[in-house]
């Protein structure tokens, strides 16, 4: 399925071919990012739902200090892993006393060294994510009626800035570290990852952008992403995902192996997943494609069926290489749906840890 079939927008006679952009990475005159106002993004309700879960990858991860999650080290502290025969020298206060009762030999209990978590998260800011039919009003945290920019409708790039903050703010806190990279053909801002206080508000700053008239090179993006990742790390993207399957499998299989866990979370319109239009218009292609006069009703079973695909090839890649993959509606209240995915997420790796 191509992009261009599904980043276009139904727009009147006489309008742009593209809406407005803002300059990439907004930085004030000291190369600072600016603060973001969170509020426009995530209602209060939202981040009051999700403060009591804990966002956890799936694989073995590294970290650099004691945390939650399971380190491919082996040391002796939280949840036992096996035993090993023991060597002069060792430690015997981790003798495994009721083994040699058994067998007449020596041998140590080892445990799996628990470490924190280290969060990437990659926000696909390309022409494709400005598309939004719902109102900015009525999605805002705030009910403010326009975007700080003055758009009126909420695109799938406010609410993939939404699921950003709010899974960087789960991760922080519990404790752990949380980077940020926003993307479109090429990186447009970064934030190396931290768990210091105010980080947070500086990942708001860097989401304060708007989509670019460009198209999405996602591989660049991961590659960039992984190329300052010195430990395993769970590594969120945030996208439509209207990227060549083949392009997404090459780009999973390196994630994978590299070692890190990740999270798809591909963002749609409900314009895009029902298709409910009915008046033939001009559609245009956000990421420079041009425009083209449709009659909706006559494309919409054949539309749907390439969607339909599309999605299925993306979770079929994803649950290959044992990623978890997330569709979300801009229509949906994040509180509900992002709390329901990690309660699923979690409750999958307990069950996997104690099968």
């Amino acid at each position: 399925m191509s992009k261009e079939a599904n980043s276009t927008e139904a727009a009147p006679k006489g309008a742009p071919a593209s809406p407005g952009t803002a300059p990439a990475a907004p930085q004030n005159r000291r190369g600072v990012l600016p603060e973001g106002d969170a509020s426009l993004y995530l209602h209060p309700q939202t981040l009051a739902r999700l403060g009591t879960f804990e966002l956890r990858a799936k694989m073995i991860v590294e970290g650099v200090m004691s945390g939650t999650h399971r380190s491919p080290y082996h040391g002796f502290s939280v949840e036992f892993a096996q035993h090993r025969p023991y060597v002069a020298g060792d430690d015997i206060r981790h003798l495994d006393w009721k083994v040699y009762g058994r067998t007449d030999k020596l041998h140590l209990k080892q445990y799996q060294q628990e470490t924190n978590l280290d969060l990437m998260v990659l926000v696909d800011s390309s022409g494709s994510m400005d598309f939004g039919s719902r109102s900015f009003e009525e999605a805002s945290g705030v009910g403010r009626k326009t975007s700080p920019d003055g758009r009126p409708y909420w695109s799938k790039f406010d609410h993939a800035t939404a699921i950003a903050a709010a899974i960087a703010y789960i991760t922080l806190q519990q404790g752990d570290r949380v980077g940020l990279l926003v993307y479109a053909d090429e990186v447009r801002a970064q934030l190396k990852r931290s768990s210091a206080q105010g980080v947070w508000r500086q990942i708001v700053g860097a989401l304060s952008t708007h989509p670019v008239d460009r198209p999405t090179n996602l591989p660049r993006a991961v590659e960039q992403a992984m190329s300052k990742l010195t430990n395993r790390c769970l590594i969120a993207i945030i996208s439509d995902l209207f990227v060549d399957l083949d392009q997404l499998k090459t780009t999973l299989a390196r994630v994978r192996h590299r070692g890190h866990d990740a999270i798809l979370f591909q963002v749609l319109d409900r314009a895009e997943l029902v298709f409910d239009l009915h008046d033939e218009a001009p559609f245009i292609g956000l990421e420079g494609e041009g425009q083209i006069k449709i009659d909706p009703r006559a494309i919409r079973p054949a539309y749907l069926e390439a969607l339909r695909a599309h999605l299925e090839g993306v979770e079929r890649l994803s649950r290959a290489f044992g990623f978890d993959h997330q569709v979300v509606s801009t229509h949906d209240w994040l509180g509900p749906t992002l709390a329901s995915f990690v309660a699923s997420r979690n409750a999958q790796i307990k069950r996997s840890k104690h099968a």
